[in-house]
């Protein structure tokens, strides 16, 4: 249970964990302080009044522990972000992406830059600095685990006599939560998008993901993210320090399963086959590509970048490779009364274009400035009028995103001729124009 006086955090359970976060009106959400205060400031608090939250967060995975870290930026304001440079993660200043089936490629660097591209960070690596973080509020917080949410009771839209006002949370462990505001971070299958009875557009893409830490053949500079789209779906290689790397391999069922079975030989010879063999190319598209790109550097002979050759690979991490499965997932509304749903919660996308955290974090973002204007004001803070501008802003970003990354999944997963043809067309076109890369990264990294 995370404890405070200006706010009250609770975090529950393992599987499914849950953040509560207590506020006093006209106080920014991210102003903590050790124990409870009423509103006359000193006095102790009831038990019944202990139980009533201004904030309950259903989900401890990455972006339901940036909820509670602080509601306020990306790591660096939540003060995650030196720990992770002390961790491990790699900024990269340049990505290739190519396809298996033509010589097309498309380069993003950081000549259209000032910084690096952007950075790579494990997982657990960013739960543990956002963990770490919440530690240092020792006197803040008091965190309770092992214990898990097992129903939620919704109230009326508009208050009924008699009728509970706030979203009652019932756990595991008998204990009873009410909050003003229930955010839902709980995931992919999100119990609090399911009993809140808000609609998901959701299909399965007949994928899974195999991920793995490899080891370089040896070290390099390793500041570039490498992906081919083969016929069975993407892979991709992307830094996490001179001599490590790490896999995400979108393939089909079976495939999966077996390259999870491999010996580390023979995994290994698989992972550099898929980046290094032309088996899938064809004459016929390799001519027309071929002339295409001449007619290209006619029209703009500066243009283009050239094509560099991905490291080759040694070996994996012990014990580090696992396979999930892949799927497309859209809740048609973020929002319900006195309920938000953040992260998977709320959208899934296909690993391909790495953006499923990142859209999570912008969620964060969005949903922290809307509940701190409101803090600030005295608003309630599960009313809809502030939570409607949280999801209009969100669902602008998200579903152009999605959309897109569902596109390319589908156009990438034909190796049909004509299909080919017009991937390469639009892959080498697309390459000898910096504005449109560069609107394409400024996007990415709303």
């Amino acid at each position: 249970m995370f404890s405070l006086t200006k706010a009250k955090l609770a975090a529950v359970g393992i599987g499914r964990q849950c953040f509560a976060v207590r506020t006093l009106n006209g106080v920014t959400l991210h102003a903590f302080r050790r124990g409870f205060v009423s509103s006359e400031g000193d006095q102790e608090p009831t038990a019944s009044e202990n139980e009533l939250f201004d904030i309950i967060i259903s989900g401890g995975g990455m972006v339901g522990t940036a909820m509670a870290c602080s509601l306020d930026h990306r790591f660096t304001g939540l003060g995650a972000w030196d720990t992770i440079v002390n961790m491990r993660c790699k900024p990269y200043n340049k990505m290739q992406v190519w396809d298996a089936c033509s010589d097309a490629l498309i380069t993003f660097d950081k000549e259209n830059l000032q910084n690096e591209m952007a950075y790579i960070v494990e997982n657990d690596i960013i739960v543990a600095a956002l963990t770490k973080q919440l530690q240092t509020l020792s006197d803040n917080v008091n965190v309770q685990y092992r214990t898990k949410v097992v129903k939620y009771t919704w109230p009326h839209a508009y208050h009924v006599s008699e009728s509970i006002p706030w979203v009652q949370v019932s756990l595991a462990n008998g204990k009873t939560l009410h909050t003003k505001l229930l955010i839902g971070a709980d995931g992919p299958n999100s119990m609090v998008r399911r009993e809140s009875g808000i609609p998901t557009v959701k299909w399965n893409y007949d994928q899974s993901a195999v991920v793995a830490v490899l080891h370089l053949s040896e070290p390099t500079e390793n500041n570039v993210a490498w992906q081919r789209f083969l016929p069975t779906g993407p892979i991709a290689m992307l830094p996490l320090s001179d001599t490590d790397s790490s896999l995400v391999w979108s393939t089909s069922h079976e495939h999966a399963e077996e390259l999870l079975q491999m010996d580390e030989e023979s995994f290994v010879d698989s992972i550099n086959n898929a980046f290094w063999s032309n088996e899938n190319h064809s004459e016929l598209v390799e001519t027309a590509g071929s002339l295409f790109r001449m007619a290209l550097s006619v029209l703009m002979p500066d243009s283009g970048s050239a094509r560099q050759l991905p490291p080759s690979v040694a070996g994996i991490g012990p014990k580090s490779r696992v396979m999930f499965p892949l799927g497309m997932g859209h809740a048609t509304e973020y929002i319900r009364h006195r309920v938000a749903l953040i992260g998977d919660a709320a959208h899934r996308v296909h690993p391909l274009a790495g953006q499923g955290a990142n859209l999570g974090f912008g969620d964060v973002a969005s949903l922290t400035q809307v509940l701190s204007q409101a803090a600030y004001n005295g608003k309630d803070l599960g009313a809809m009028q502030h939570l409607l501008e949280f999801e209009t802003e969100r669902q602008r970003h998200n579903l152009p995103m999605m959309a897109a990354i569902d596109l390319m999944k589908r156009l990438y997963s034909s190796n049909a001729v004509p299909m080919v043809l017009l991937r390469t067309f639009g892959l080498q076109a697309t390459n000898i124009l910096p504005p449109v890369k560069e609107q394409i990264i400024a996007y990415a990294s709303k």
